[in-house]
């Protein structure tokens, strides 16, 4: 019976993911799908026409996209991505969270360094504005992780979240383990050193305000239609409002395989970091042409549970060795050249 216990805990796991559905914690909700579609359904509305898509079902990529080979392993990676959750991420999180400064060292810190300051007391304002903090500071996080992951060394890992040739709301939890504890472990770092900063000039802890135990600008972003992200569905914001509001064309111009959409719109609800540090694409109303993969164009590769957890490393030590190999060869052929006669 206690070598059931384990199976019984990871069947748990999968349960709960599942529940995760019809609550309102996380962006791949029921709730949050089903206002994306609304949008699309005006979308469809608004776009019918001789050239349109003959149904809504048409309209929103039908069994091509929603039932494409890579839409079934989004589908199923949702799940096992718990499993890879609570055995991978949340053990290593766990070795490090005792080193990591929380937000009770840096309040201490302050307190040491210039005394401790009056307690301001809770009020919604405060509430507010910690909020606003906490959200800056996880889209910030998500930039900066989001960023480091498409260069050379962690491509690999991320490699799998792009190599999708379709996409459905599901690919957003298409996220190797590695690229999300890195992700984890960053925010987790810059909201201890926000939190503990923002609570010493209080004087003291303030709750962040939330709508249905959402931080409330997380619940208000994913109530705008942000799962259109990931689908086929044009939804351009306008160049000016694309400065600072991540669109969903936006999001699928990131996904493009054309070489002029490379390292482009790396934020995830805000696009003024994609506008600060250089890597900002706008869109018009008007649609481009898109096919979504990566230059490498090898998403027949990438067709199993296990090519999508297992293939970043095997390809990461690959490109490893070959570096080593060729910085070996390159110092040989600096060495010969050394030694040919001058003259």
């Amino acid at each position: 019976m206690e070598a059931l216990l384990p199976l019984t805990d990871l069947l748990a796991v999968v349960a709960h993911q599942f529940q995760g559905l019809f609550d309102l914690n996380g962006r791949i909700g029921l709730f949050f799908i089903g206002l994306s579609y609304a949008v699309a359904y005006w979308l469809y509305r608004q776009r019918r026409g001789p050239e349109g898509a003959a149904s809504f079902w048409q309209f929103v990529g039908g069994r091509e996209v929603l039932l494409h080979p890579s839409a079934l392993l989004d589908y199923r990676y949702y799940f096992v991505r718990a499993l890879l959750r609570v055995l991978l991420i949340v053990p290593v999180i766990g070795l490090v969270d005792p080193y990591v400064l929380r937000s009770a060292d840096y309040q201490a810190f302050f307190n040491n360094l210039w005394g401790a300051r009056p307690r301001l007391g809770e009020n919604l304002g405060l509430s507010l504005l910690y909020g606003l903090g906490v959200f800056l500071i996880n889209d910030f996080a998500s930039y900066w992780t989001h960023r480091a992951f498409h260069t050379r060394w962690l491509w690999e890992f991320h490699k799998v979240h792009h190599v999708a040739p379709v996409l459905v709301p599901l690919t957003a939890s298409r996220v190797h383990f590695v690229e999300k504890l890195a992700d984890s472990l960053l925010t987790l770092m810059l909201l201890g050193a926000y939190s503990g900063a923002f609570w010493y000039v209080c004087g003291g802890e303030v709750s962040r305000y939330t709508l249905f135990g959402v931080t409330y600008l997380v619940f208000i972003f994913n109530c705008l239609a942000a799962n259109l992200r990931h689908t086929h569905i044009w939804l351009s914001f306008g160049p000016l409002l694309e400065h600072v509001l991540n669109s969903p064309a936006q999001h699928q111009i990131h996904h493009s395989d054309a070489q002029h959409h490379f390292h482009k719109n790396f934020g995830t609800n805000l696009s003024i970091w994609d506008w600060l540090f250089g890597t900002l694409y706008t869109t018009t109303r008007t649609p481009e042409r898109l096919s979504f993969g990566t230059a490498e164009r090898d998403a027949h590769r990438y067709q199993s549970l296990y090519s999508l957890i297992v293939l970043p490393f095997v390809d990461t030590v690959r490109k490893l060795s070959d570096g080593i190999k060729g910085q070996g060869l390159r110092r040989r052929m600096q060495g010969a050249r050394r030694l040919e006669p001058k003259g």
